[in-house]
């Protein structure tokens, strides 16, 4: 990696069974993230992936990037939009891409995150250093 590199943008699908797997493993099953009824009552687009969910899929991406998952040293992001999932069997998709900012004399490069769904950014401030090998 250097400065300015963009790396590969990765895409990720998001079904209902993939916000089912996650609230089970995460023990989150608020119903905005599986009843189509309760996302309309709260005023919500539909159903919801959970954020944090959204968050681990762009950090799969870092972790693909750096080539183990032990490199990534720091990551951090802001929640900026939901993640609409609708009830078919295409679900969403949430692509991931990154830039290069910076590497630091311990051979570390702060990666922005650009991560969006439907064209708009799902996450901001999203950022990581990962350690060069």
């Amino acid at each position: 990696m250097q400065v300015g590199d963009k790396l590969a943008t990765q895409t990720y699908q998001v079904t209902r069974w993939d916000l089912i797997r996650y609230a089970g493993a995460a023990l989150d099953f608020n119903p905005i993230h599986w009843s189509d009824r309760v996302a309309a009552e709260v005023g919500l687009p539909g159903v919801l992936a959970h954020g944090m969910y959204t968050m681990a899929i762009a950090g799969r991406a870092l972790t693909v990037w750096a080539g183990d998952p032990g490199a990534v040293v720091e990551y951090g992001v802001r929640f900026a939009r939901p993640v609409v999932v609708p009830d078919d069997d295409h679900g969403t998709e949430v692509e991931v891409t990154g830039t290069v900012r910076a590497i630091d004399e311990q051979g570390r490069a702060e990666v922005d995150l650009t991560v969006t769904c439907a064209g708009e950014k799902v996450l901001v401030q999203a950022r990581a250093i990962i350690k060069l090998s």
